[in-house]
């Protein structure tokens, strides 16, 4: 089981602590330095200082690391030309030593788009399906010959598909809770599939959807990496789950319902339930970036209980 750092910056973050955050979970051993891609705070937080942008934050840290994996949970696809995302996704892999993953999605948060003045197209699906074909696409076409696309949303013509990732495979992760078009999606362009916030019930079901949908598409339904992304507020002791609810300004009890909260034994026999339904890697959202504590007691005392 990997366990991944997912985080939310813009519920309030500098880039400055997000690199001590993604080199704290490097220093500890997770596997990955994730974070979301929106441009505006959610629920009663003022978001100070502001937003920053998914890819120049990643392109920052990658060259600030070395081991750790980075990527989006996930990028907007209502905030990117196809193109220019491969151009971008691509670069930064470079930078990188190859360790870039990306997660795409189409784009839910209209008041972010109104507020920075970015389109929020009704047909959002349609449009990430082509924005999958065109990225990957450009990315396998072989140098020195060209990639054309001819879609509904985007055309391309005699593009020279350049610049290419460092890794042959860009690992590509698509997720949600959709329970048709989603799976037949990630059984087309995913590596990984990925479902946020969601009971082990849920997931077991949209898992077995998954699979299936790949199979159907002629994989296996192995092919992928299955993962889940839960918020984790981890204590030794109760009055320590306590204060690091309060300082997300959650409830204990909900978080334990919905998340991945309690002591190290708790939330190892939290994800074991996960993991027992097909989980390979979690995503644990942390929501008090200035709370490394937080990182070392998972990394010391969760991680080493992990099969």
């Amino acid at each position: 089981m990997d366990l991944r750092v997912f985080t939310e910056p813009q519920q309030g973050a500098t880039y400055e602590t997000l690199l001590r955050v993604a080199k704290a979970a490097e220093d500890l051993r997770y596997d990955a330095f994730f974070r979301s891609d929106h441009y505006l705070h959610m629920g009663s937080v003022d978001g100070l200082p502001g937003p920053t942008d998914a890819w120049i934050t990643l392109a920052g840290i990658a060259r600030e690391t070395s081991r750790i994996r980075l990527g989006t949970l996930m990028t907007a696809g209502t905030f990117r030309l196809p193109g220019v995302l491969a151009v971008q996704v691509a670069q930064v892999d470079q930078m990188s030593g190859g360790r870039v993953e990306l997660g795409l999605g189409a784009g839910w948060y209209e008041a972010e788009h109104e507020a920075y003045g970015i389109p929020f197209p009704k047909e959002k699906f349609g449009r990430l399906e082509e924005q999958l074909a065109i990225v990957t696409g450009l990315w396998t076409t072989p140098v020195g010959e060209r990639f054309s696309f001819d879609g509904k949303y985007y055309q391309l013509k005699d593009s020279p598909a350049l610049p290419k990732p460092t890794q042959s495979k860009v690992p590509v992760l698509v997720g949600g809770h959709g329970a048709r078009r989603t799976p037949a999606l990630a059984a087309r362009y995913a590596d990984e599939f990925n479902i946020p916030f969601a009971s082990v019930a849920d997931t077991e079901q949209q898992f077995a959807r998954v699979s299936t949908a790949a199979e159907q598409a002629g994989r296996k339904g192995d092919d992928l990496v299955y993962s889940n992304a839960l918020v984790a507020c981890v204590g030794r002791t109760d009055a320590e789950v306590k204060r690091r609810a309060d300082a997300i300004g959650r409830d204990v009890d909900e978080l334990k319902a919905n998340g991945l909260a309690g002591s190290p034994a708790e939330v190892v026999e939290k994800i074991a339930r996960y993991q027992a339904v097909g989980s390979q890697r979690m995503y644990l959202q942390m929501l008090d970036l200035d709370d490394l504590d937080h990182l070392e007691l998972i990394a010391s005392e969760v991680m080493p209980r992990l099969v």
